[in-house]
Parts: structure tokens; sequence; C-alpha cells
């Protein structure tokens, strides 16, 4: 069984956060404030479903799935783009692959060291965040 990666958990480190935005498409004066933000995320599961809040003081993005369901997704206030997204498990690591406009693009989330770590990539771009849970 995987691990639960239920709770509130708060950025500790963001590394390659820009160029990750650059390949998405997203502009210079956006990437500036995004960078500059400590990130919350709040995941859930309700029963086979797993929502994903992703909070700061700007801009929240919520997205809900089902593991092994492929889903229409639109990335509002991230790229704003619509792309098929299908979630699943690999071994302890809950991998999403996106099929759209934009090549290699998904996460993946795991925890190690009681942290969730979240790997974000897009075409030759690769974001790493590391966040600890909020007791």
């Amino acid at each position: 069984m995987p691990v639960s990666f239920c709770g509130t958990w708060d950025m500790v480190s963001n590394a390659n956060f820009e160029g990750y935005m650059i390949a998405l498409g997203i502009g210079l004066y956006t990437r500036k404030i995004a960078l500059k933000l400590k990130q919350r995320k709040v995941i859930e599961q309700l029963g086979d479903r797993y929502v994903v809040k992703t909070l700061s003081t700007v801009k929240n993005y919520t997205f809900s799935f089902r593991v092994n369901e492929e889903f229409q997704e639109f990335t509002k206030g991230l790229d704003d783009r619509h792309c098929k997204s299908a979630v699943s498990w690999e071994g302890n690591k809950l991998v999403c692959v996106q099929k759209g406009e934009k090549k290699n693009r998904g996460w993946a989330h795991w925890i190690e060291d009681d942290k969730l770590h979240l790997e974000l990539h897009c075409e030759d771009q690769v974001c790493k965040q590391v966040f600890k849970r909020v007791i």
C-alpha cells in the first residue's frame, strides 16, 4: 500500500522553478512574482478521488483525479492550457503524465525523509520542490 500524501505541506525549497515556467511559456512579469511566493500544498483523499490544492497569497490552483483514470485538465491560473492528464502509482511515487501542447509535461510526488517531494517537468526543464508537513 502506498504511503499517504494527505495533509498540509509548506514549501522549503524550489529549484529551477524559473526554467520550468519558461518552458511553459509563462511571461517574465508573472515569473518574477511566482518566484517570490511560498507555496502551500493541501492534499486530501475523498474515497478514490484525490484533491490537490496549491495555495499562495496570489493564486490558488485546485484539481482532483482518480488514479489510473485519464481526465481533462485546465491549468487555469498556471499556464492556462488544456491537457489530458493521467496519474498512476509507480512504486511509492504518484506520477502524472500531461498530454497537450507542451512536450514531456508532468509531475511526480513522493515522500522521503518525512518531506513531500514534487518534481515538475516540461520539455527539457525539471523543477524540484520540497515541502515539510504542517503540524
